[in-house]
């Protein structure tokens, strides 16, 4: 089957287009003859071994797939922290979720990581509630698209947008938010309270890391929460002190999607389960939608990286393993 491998630890330029031997699928297990892969900036940390799950060499990328299993089902799946970009991959049947009729190859890739990162935030991490102001950073990213739409339909106050570019923002106020401002703004404190009106702000989602996470911590409301689910700028924010969070009553929230497929569901299995379940139906009654990105073939996997890599992306990515 044609792959991309990388056989060293790096940039883009690690990407190699390979032949490689079908996977075999294992005890519990699914073999899926991929449609589309999934591209997502956690692969660029992958590629360069600075993720939160340790990698090893030699590596095929990706970590989520749509496609048809041997018994002709039609699968949206997690494989095991790798292997997507390939014709055909292996998924944990545990990881393997059917997609319903009228649900389209994009929308299900959209769905499994970063809709479902994005109902993890809002349900568990933050616990918002209606009426609360919610920011969204990196508001036009695949996950922040689909938290866009969610608070609004769940009744969030006030839904702030953050993005770098005026094409970004348009995007984020077109799916529902109240306003939008400049990523790049130097004092986000104070951009975040003239956003929600001279008030500081009750739930921050965030996956930039560095200054904006410092400063969106101090835009904090009493019993305000951020959740921290990234790092793209790769700058680290500064550590949390715990006796300010006592002083303003905020709280700090860290999130894995992993952790949610071993979270138990009474209902729906696992919490990824119930996210997952959730969001099909949202998308199949016509109140949520994925936002295209740009699709790859193989050969242009290098540029995707770059393109995610320099943030020139929004909405959702897809690699189409067949060109």
């Amino acid at each position: 089957m044609r792959a991309i491998q990388i056989t060293e630890f790096g940039g883009p330029e690690v990407l190699q287009q390979v032949e490689l031997p079908d996977p075999v699928a294992g005890e519990g297990e699914v073999l899926i003859s991929v449609s589309r892969a999934g591209l997502n900036y956690a692969d660029t940390h992958q590629a360069e071994n600075s993720y939160l799950a340790q990698m090893t060499l030699p590596l095929v990328p990706g970590g989520e797939v749509v496609g048809v299993t041997a018994d002709g089902r039609r699968v949206v799946a997690l494989t095991k922290n790798s292997g997507g970009y390939a014709e055909k991959a292996v998924a944990p049947a545990l990881t393997t979720f059917d997609v319903p009729d009228g649900v389209d190859d994009l929308t299900a890739l959209s769905l499994i990581v970063q809709g479902a990162t994005a109902w993890l935030l809002l349900r568990k991490s933050t616990h918002m509630e209606a009426g609360e102001s919610v920011v969204v950073h990196a508001a036009a990213g695949g996950v922040g698209t689909i938290a866009v739409q969610l608070a609004k339909l769940w009744g969030a106050g006030r839904v702030i947008a953050t993005a770098s570019s005026e094409e970004k923002r348009k995007l984020a106020l077109d799916l529902g938010a109240d306003v939008a401002i400049d990523s790049r703004s130097e004092d986000m404190t104070a951009a975040l309270k003239e956003a929600n009106g001279g008030r500081r702000v009750d739930v921050v989602l965030d996956m930039t890391g560095g200054a904006t996470t410092d400063q969106s911590l101090v835009a904090l409301a009493p019993f305000g929460r951020l959740a921290f689910y990234g790092m793209a700028s790769r700058e680290r924010p500064k550590p949390v002190d715990l006796g300010a969070l006592l002083v303003h009553s905020t709280a700090v929230a860290g999130m894995w999607l992993p952790h949610a497929l071993k979270v138990r569901d009474a209902e729906h299995g696992t919490l990824a389960h119930r996210a997952m379940a959730e969001l099909f139906q949202l998308v199949v009654d016509g109140k949520l939608k994925a936002v295209p990105g740009g699709e790859y073939g193989l050969g242009e996997v290098r540029q995707a990286h770059e393109d995610l890599r320099a943030r020139r992306t929004a909405g959702k990515l897809v690699l189409d393993p067949s060109r």
